[in-house]
């Protein structure tokens, strides 16, 4: 299902972002709130200290405000994310030059071409919209954040280290969410302990 979403996606407005988000495990309200200051190419890192939310009674106007559990966290992203994230930088500065002064600048890392923030609302439509032309059963934007961290997990991946990268305020969080993986691994750790085992023997 990954990989055809991944090609499901292919030339979408929002391909970049749902990249991303799928690579990252950001929520959906982080990823549409990520700013260029907390991203470093360099290092391939990014702060998520931030996310975006909508007002209540505001006419539709959002606002910057702390993660979930109000506790930043820092992670390194995979090189094919580091390049998705300098297209969109080269993108935007292409924009910038073509529409000058009408150009935004918000400092948001996913904009329009106007360099305005995106709704998180027309982000979640977009997605919904993608996964029913798949065939898919129910599927939220949220279940990207799920087939991260379950791919992390199938791969042998430190639930601590899983735990920091998605935000979970306790590592408890994650075994009991993931709790599908583990059945899995369980067959494939009795596997390894013969040939580390019986390699020393």
């Amino acid at each position: 299902q990954i990989t055809a979403f991944l090609k499901a996606i292919k030339g979408n407005k929002y391909e970049d972002l749902f990249t991303v988000t799928l690579f990252t495990g950001m929520r959906e309200g982080e990823v549409c709130g990520l700013l260029w200051d907390c991203v470093d190419l360099t290092k391939g890192t990014i702060r998520i200290d931030k996310q975006l939310q909508l007002e209540r009674n505001s006419g539709g106007n959002h606002r910057l405000l702390p993660t979930k559990n109000s506790k930043g966290r820092s992670i390194t992203l995979a090189p094919s994310v580091v390049s998705v994230l300098q297209k969109v930088k080269r993108t935007q500065l292409e924009n910038r030059l073509r529409y000058g002064e009408d150009y935004v600048g918000s400092g948001f890392v996913f904009t329009d071409e106007l360099g305005q923030y995106l709704k998180p609302q027309a982000v979640r439509r977009a997605f919904k919209q993608i996964v029913v032309k798949m065939g898919l059963p129910e599927t939220r934007f949220h279940d990207l954040r799920h087939s991260n961290a379950t791919a992390l997990i199938q791969a042998g991946v430190n639930p601590r280290v899983v735990q920091q990268r998605l935000g979970h305020a306790d590592v408890n969080i994650t075994l009991s969410t993931y709790t599908h993986v583990l059945p899995e691994m369980d067959v494939e750790a009795a596997a390894k302990l013969d040939s580390i085992m019986l390699k020393k023997a």
